[in-house]
């Protein structure tokens, strides 16, 4: 089994373990959800709140087991695999650190919980833009267009390019936490703009390789 597969594992095995050992201790409603002001909003019963992470984050690590198995591109994954087995361990460790503020917060323990998140947030979007840079073509991992995924050149044109712009917006993401009001805007505006970029230079490189051709 790959190392980074081993770790995950026991990434999950905590993840359950601490809802398991937190069932007892907590109410029948507990906070599930959270405003842009990272103040909570929205109460579920503690069965959903304490089990919901642990449970997307196995469909994620399945998922991820998966997709070098069923990508018609698989082979093209294999010159990356390093990156998306890392990938694979950093979004697990992004859930443990989501499921361990849900607890803290639970056991009466009160933060901004946007601003907490914002950290761990921001690396998990700088991997992923380190992933992006590196990424060969297939159908599950990075700025899958119809123009990228048709060709080579443009997939690694875009890609280079998608994967500075994600490792901008986490440092820009950091920059919310001395601005707690506008912190959600410092996350979603850099991300978005990240993504319809990439979208648009996709077909504009596109267009310049039909033209060359």
């Amino acid at each position: 089994m790959r190392k980074a597969y081993l770790f995950s594992i026991i990434l999950l095995i905590v993840l359950f373990a601490l809802s398991v050992c937190s069932y007892q201790v907590f109410p029948n409603k507990i906070a599930s959800h959270w405003n842009a002001q990272g103040m909570a909003d929205s109460y579920t019963n503690k069965f959903w709140g304490l089990f919901l992470i642990p449970i997307i984050s196995l469909g994620v690590f399945l998922l991820f087991l998966l997709i070098p198995v069923l990508d018609p591109l698989r082979k093209n994954i294999s010159k990356f695999r390093r990156y998306f087995d890392t990938f694979t361990v950093i979004i697990i460790l992004f859930f443990l650190y989501l499921h361990i503020l849900t607890i803290l917060f639970n056991l009466g323990i009160r933060f901004n919980f946007t601003l907490m998140l914002m950290p761990a947030l921001a690396i998990l979007i700088f991997y992923s833009g380190i992933l992006i840079e590196n990424a060969k073509r297939n159908w599950f991992v990075g700025i899958r267009t119809p123009w990228t995924l048709s060709s080579d050149k443009v997939w690694n044109k875009t890609h280079e390019v998608g994967g500075r712009l994600f490792k901008a917006s986490a440092v820009i993401m950091l920059l919310g936490i001395f601005f707690p009001k506008y912190s959600i805007f410092f996350i979603i505006v850099p991300l978005l703009f990240s993504a319809l970029f990439s979208f648009i230079y996709s077909y504009y490189v596109y267009k310049k390789l039909r033209k060359k051709y």
